[in-house]
């Protein structure tokens, strides 16, 4: 993992990252409340310095967002980590070109929300804002692989003196395999030059890093998703004893939406959406599950 943060491009606006993270902290004088970091979206991988061409990870940021709007609710401050252009918190009943459809001219050439959208978007504004006001919502945004891990880093290193308080929630979709930055090439690649041949390296896994050095009191949620469920969960039981989590939220990319599977060390815990309420989803009973372990945890961890 060292190898890859000294090769890796220097992180932009570190400086103004690092401070922002203090400040959201260091709001809570008590220094009981409960922190949550969760990652949302997929990472990128560049193929050139000056990236035109890239490797993506499928991940349209739905977990993440949604499951902050609960957080939220439930009394935690939350550090969304998001891939740039993926799904916001509180935006969930908003359509997915919200800006375009939620609006229209009016015959005074003023803009207006369309009546359809009225009570949604104000909503969206209304929880958005009071969030940030409270201090209970930071945003910050990546695309690559190497911002990713880097601000990740951060993230953990400033919310380690939280001990228990801190919870990591890992949902974003984080690439397996990149293009090292000192390997790649400066400009975008040439379709004439003929067929691609390019090495790929693994990228260190950093949940091993993540939940003994960086955060090791912190309570840690990852995520498993496989297209075979005969495998699924397995997997997310080999990925517990690994890393070491504390939970591995398993699910299969066709019913993700409607039932995910919580694998701790003792139990397999299927949690579903309540079909019978409209618009429900899936992240609601989940972070409620989630919450109740945490709470647990910290209890514990203070005897």
């Amino acid at each position: 993992m060292e190898s890859f943060f000294e090769s890796a491009p220097p992180l932009k606006e570190r400086d103004i990252i690092s401070e922002k993270l203090k400040q959201f902290i260091q709001n809570d004088e008590t220094n009981r409340r409960r922190v949550v970091c969760v990652t949302s979206g997929g990472t990128i991988v560049p193929l050139e310095q000056r990236c035109v061409r890239y490797i993506d990870n499928f991940s349209s940021g739905h977990r993440g967002a949604a499951s902050t709007d609960y957080f939220v609710k439930a009394g935690y401050a939350v550090i969304f980590l998001y891939r740039r252009g993926t799904c916001q918190p509180y935006c969930s009943s908003l359509p997915d070109n919200a800006f375009l459809e939620c609006f229209e001219f009016t015959h005074e050439s003023n803009i207006q929300v369309r009546e359809t959208y009225s009570e949604a978007v104000k909503r969206a504004i209304r929880d958005h804002h009071a969030a940030v006001e409270r201090g209970v919502l930071l945003k910050l945004p990546f695309t690559t692989i190497f911002e990713y891990l880097q601000i990740l880093q951060m993230i953990a290193l400033t919310t380690r003196s939280l001990g228990p308080h801190a919870m990591f929630y890992l949902a974003a979709a984080v690439s397996d395999f990149y293009v090292p930055w000192e390997s790649m090439v400066e400009h975008k690649i040439q379709s004439a030059s003929g067929p691609l041949d390019m090495r790929l390296v693994q990228v260190p896994k950093m949940l091993t890093v993540l939940r003994k050095k960086w955060a090791p009191m912190a309570f840690f949620i990852s995520f498993k998703l496989e297209t075979d469920i005969k495998i699924l969960l397995e997997k997310a039981d080999m990925a517990r004893k690994k890393y070491e989590m504390h939970a591995v939220v398993a699910n299969e990319l066709l019913t993700r939406k409607e039932e995910v599977v919580v694998v701790t060390e003792k139990e397999k815990i299927s949690v579903h959406r309540d079909k019978s309420q409209a618009g429900s989803d899936v992240e609601k009973p989940l972070i409620e599950l989630l919450v109740g372990r945490h709470s647990a945890y910290i209890k514990d961890s203070n005897p």
